[in-house]
């Protein structure tokens, strides 16, 4: 225990420590020091804006899994999630993120007809932070009533907070055969070719970033399915990251932790489009079907997105009463 009279001499070295640093800031800047604190403060604010969308989410998120754990005890429901029991608390969790991304983003999505009435694997762009797909999976629900599972990465898998909001949606994570499985009972199947590495080092120049990666077409053929491209207009302005920055880059390579800063949140205008259908061939390759792929979400990209994006720009568009449509 300190002495009374040794935290007041403490204290003293501490506040005349304090002063010292106030007159070299306010020498070197020529700013007051009350000018000085606001800045700071302002500094402060900014960074949470920009560099908070991830926590946001998560934070978010939790709170979707937490109505649900409350949906869940008030009803008696168990972990059956085919219990139709389960679809009005689906449906509220949809419906949430619905009006969510109609407000920020003046969600819209286009082309919904041309989702075939059978099984289908969906292929989308990977977003710095994919909220538009689950704008879209929950538009898709509301309207159709159809759910479309979707393959997560294995990091979701162990977020504590989040599992029966993945659950419900539902998230799959379980590799190639359940993926076959699920189509061959006719449902609806989405997934990212570029995961993890399109998400955090592509730009705004939206490149597919696949690498070699044909495992999904392989999935489509097997299961006998089309495949169906998706990609959203401005989803890279809504979001970035600091992959550009080599020592981040480095890190992943060698880690394959997704733990790039994501800064953004912007209220830009977000577009999800549909585009047509990739038919069942049985006489073509999976390394064929990977191309004639990314070709089609490439042909969404040109024709609905300005490249390079702009923030400005993708904000402007929340204006725009012309938006493309097809």
């Amino acid at each position: 225990m300190l002495s009374k009279s040794e935290s007041h001499t403490s204290w003293q070295e501490s506040m005349i420590s304090s002063t010292w640093l106030t007159y070299i800031l306010e020498e070197w800047t020529g700013v007051a020091y009350h000018c000085l604190y606001y800045i700071s403060l302002i500094l402060c604010v900014l960074h949470l804006i920009l560099f908070a969308p991830n926590l946001i989410f998560i934070i978010f998120t939790c709170f979707l899994n937490l109505l649900l754990h409350i949906y869940k005890r008030k009803n008696g429901l168990d972990e059956d999630f085919s219990n139709k029991s389960w679809d009005n608390g689906r449906f509220m969790v949809a419906s949430i993120l619905s009006m969510c991304g109609k407000l920020w983003h003046g969600y819209e999505l286009h082309g919904m007809e041309k989702i075939p009435e059978g099984p289908g694997l969906i292929v989308y762009y990977h977003g710095a932070l994919p909220i538009d797909y689950s704008y879209f999976i929950c538009n898709l629900y509301i309207q159709t009533g159809r759910l479309c599972y979707s393959v997560v990465d294995h990091v979701f898998s162990k977020l504590p907070g989040i599992q029966l909001y993945l659950n419900l949606l539902p998230g799959v994570h379980g590799g190639r055969d359940e993926s076959v499985e699920i189509l061959k009972k006719g449902n609806l199947l989405s997934v990212a070719p570029g995961g993890a590495r399109e998400a955090l080092f592509s730009d705004e120049n939206y490149n597919l970033l696949w690498g070699n990666r044909k495992g999904f077409a392989q999935v489509a053929i097997d299961a006998k399915v089309p495949i169906i491209p998706l990609f959203t207009q401005n989803i890279r302005e809504g979001c970035g990251t600091l992959g550009k920055i080599g020592f981040f880059r480095w890190f992943y390579e060698r880690s394959r932790l997704p733990l790039i800063p994501v800064y953004g949140g912007f209220p830009v205008k977000l577009c999800t489009y549909v585009g047509d259908p990739i038919p069942y061939d049985p006489n073509i390759t999976a390394t064929e079907l990977v191309e004639k792929t990314k070709i089609a979400i490439e042909k969404l990209r040109d024709r609905h997105q300005k490249l390079p994006g702009s923030i400005l720009r993708a904000l402007l568009e929340r204006f725009d009463k012309h938006q493309k449509e097809d």
